[in-house]
């Protein structure tokens, strides 16, 4: 799935942790979403998985039903 600008809606590339548009020259950090709640997820790496945690009472999230929103950088 590819992540999209949420400004111009063109397809964006990751460089260094983060997502750059090369259509709007903007840089955006990824952060998952419950889908049920539609609040952060608490990320959690170990070992070269990568687990999401909803602590709004939805436990853990399957990886496949994470929504990814695109926050502008600073």
């Amino acid at each position: 799935m590819d992540a999209l600008c949420p400004v111009c809606q063109k397809v964006m590339t990751e460089v260094s942790g983060h997502f750059h548009c090369s259509g709007c020259h903007g840089n955006y950090l990824p952060q998952a979403n419950c889908p049920d709640c539609a609040r952060p997820l608490q990320v959690l790496k170990a070992c070269g998985a990568i687990d999401y945690f909803c602590q709004n009472g939805h436990g853990l999230i399957s990886k496949s039903r994470v929504r990814f929103s695109y926050l502008p950088t600073v």
